[in-house]
Parts: structure tokens; sequence; C-alpha cells
């Protein structure tokens, strides 16, 4: 009888090239640096519509308080001198830094 030894590289090989294919679709995701970027919310956005949105806070007929903008709002997470920034009241679509909505609540400090 011959001895024949198991092929463990060919073993080696399919197992990894199995794992290889089902992660591909992330290594993108995983190795880029870069995120996708956001969408910026319309004022004809349903929900946008429903909470009064304008990308002009000055425009805003139901704004009580002038100095209420979504860059000083406690929902707004984008930086500060920036145009635009993510909003979780919008599941992180992009507002206005000098929007208004009526779900504006004052940042704290």
């Amino acid at each position: 009888m011959a001895n024949h030894a198991p092929d463990n590289s060919r073993r080696r090989f399919i197992k990894l090239t199995a794992v290889g294919l089902a992660a591909a679709p992330f290594a993108n995701a995983l190795l880029s640096g870069t995120a996708r970027a956001a969408d910026m919310v319309s004022e004809t956005d349903p929900q946008a519509a429903a909470l009064g949105y304008v990308a002009d806070a000055t425009k805003a007929t139901k704004r009580t308080d002038a100095t209420a903008l979504c860059s000083n709002c406690s929902f707004y997470t984008g930086k500060a001198g920036e145009a635009s920034g993510p909003c979780a009241i919008f599941q992180g679509k992009l507002v206005h830094a000098n929007g208004w909505c009526t779900a504006w609540a004052k940042k704290a400090a």
C-alpha cells in the first residue's frame, strides 16, 4: 500500500479562497479612508416639511429665537464653520448650518 498524505495546501487554498470571496464586498469599505457623501435634506422631503425645515433660518415663520440655527442645535453633528453637516433628526443626512426646523434644541455648552 502506498502512503498518501493529504494535500493540506490545496485544502488551505480552498478555505482561504472561500473566506476571501465572502469578505470581498466589505474590503473596499474597510480599506478606503473616505466616507460616502451624504445627501442634503430637501425642504420638500416629507419629514423636513413636517418639521418646518428651511435651509435659510431667516425665512422660518415659526422660529421665535433669532439665534436658533442648525449649527447651534443639539442634533447637529457637523463641524463648526462648515456650510453643512449631519443631523440626527434626519437620519444623518446633511442640513445647512444656517437652516432651522421645529425640532431645534439648544446645544449644551
